[in-house]
């Protein structure tokens, strides 16, 4: 299950140093600071405010009783995530299971819909999102209560981090006083852009915060220099025929520090109409993330943790049939690359034991033990067994 595009790179046993973001600290439960001294402390409620956030996760209105549905969080209309989600629906739709694949701004939002959105058992993570949570956790209370109870369903794909730009830039530091669109600020993207570009020290003129769609029509248009769009490539945006190739390219990363913090990566030549070239890139893990569910709790709670279940079991039963009819990350996904720091719900575990059943037919039984935590050794006794390892 190996990406043959993904070369080795570091991999971390243990959550990051929180040095190793730089000055970039967005306390994405609490507080928003953002190259300290210049923004200051902004309530992360104004930022979600603006984005319509807080009201789509219910934080300001009251849950009210209303008919039980299974939801996955993706991403925009031209990503990765939607068409994965889409996938999902497929293979649930075959067995009788409605799962309906909801829109989002991204990871941050996706977080917080699964921590706080009602029917909402599912979403898909950028890791450096979890990576940052989990080490600020210890020091900040508020991030701390927010990550209670969140766990990995599945991990997926490495994410490229894409950099379109135009053509007479062609480093990361000739972005220096350029205007770069970074994603909207409640996205994976957003916050991977300012990583990266800090840790690579490279100080836009303009840091724009727009979605991808409205970024790649104000760079046809010129009116921005660049912009960043982490997703596992093919992703559906850069397939544009508007794209022209002696006026605009993808921006190589090979920054040591960057390779050192996140995985290289390689886009291969072809990947897009207008890439002819290999082009040497960065990635991030995509996870799907759910909560900890406790079926003995109420009927939500035991029907929330029958749909992640479900969804476990049917994953791992139809592994091959996503592999081949559907997107194509399917094929480097590692069931094994648990993100450190992180546990797999017991949800999940629960559908892929031995005695679990849909109509679809039983999962096989486990095959070996492991020294690792229960819950993670459960999972990859599972996994194995279905599919080898």
């Amino acid at each position: 299950m190996r990406d043959r595009r993904i070369e080795s790179g570091h991999r971390r046993d243990q959550p990051a140093d929180p040095a190793a973001f730089g000055s970039v600290r967005r306390d994405l439960l609490g507080f928003v600071v953002l190259r300290e001294g210049k923004m200051g402390l902004i309530k992360l409620g104004k930022v979600l405010a603006r984005s319509g956030v807080l009201a789509a996760l219910g934080l300001v209105l009251p849950l009210s009783a209303s008919a039980f549905e299974r939801n996955i969080l993706t991403g925009g209309p031209t990503g990765t995530y939607i068409q994965i989600g889409r996938d999902m629906s497929d293979i649930a739709s075959a067995c009788g299971i409605e799962l309906n694949v909801r829109e989002s701004a991204g990871s941050l939002e996706n977080f917080l819909g699964v921590r706080k959105r009602r029917h909402t058992q599912l979403g898909i993570v950028q890791s450096d999102v979890l990576e940052y949570l989990k080490t600020y956790s210890s020091e900040d209370p508020e991030i701390a209560r927010a990550i209670f109870g969140v766990r990995i369903a599945f991990p997926l794909y490495n994410e490229e981090v894409h950099i379109l730009a135009k053509r007479e830039i062609t480093s990361l530091a000739d972005l220096n006083g350029r205007r770069v669109a970074v994603g909207v600020e409640d996205s994976g993207t957003f916050l991977t852009a300012s990583l990266v570009l800090d840790l690579a020290r490279v100080t836009p003129a303009e840091r724009l915060t727009i979605n991808a769609d409205t970024s790649l029509q104000r760079l046809l248009e010129g009116s921005i220099d660049a912009f960043f769009y982490v997703a596992g490539a093919p992703t559906n945006i850069f397939q544009s025929n508007q794209i022209d190739p002696d006026k605009l390219h993808l921006l190589p990363i090979t920054d040591p520090t960057l390779a050192a913090v996140y995985t290289p990566s390689r886009i291969e030549a072809g990947t897009y109409p207008f890439q002819q070239e290999a082009i040497d890139v960065v990635a991030v893990k995509a996870v799907l993330m759910t909560f900890e569910y406790n079926p003995g709790r109420n009927v939500y709670h035991r029907q929330s943790c029958q749909a992640v279940s479900d969804m476990a079991y049917l994953i791992v039963k139809q592994f091959q049939t996503l592999k081949q009819v559907g997107h194509p990350k399917w094929n480097d996904v590692d069931l094994n690359d648990i993100p450190p720091g992180w546990s797999i719900s017991e949800c999940v575990n629960l559908g892929l034991s031995e005695s679990y059943e849909l109509s679809c037919g039983p999962v096989a039984a486990p095959a070996q033990t492991s020294i690792e935590s229960e819950a993670n050794a459960a999972y990859r006794n599972r996994i194995c067994a279905v599919i080898g390892c």
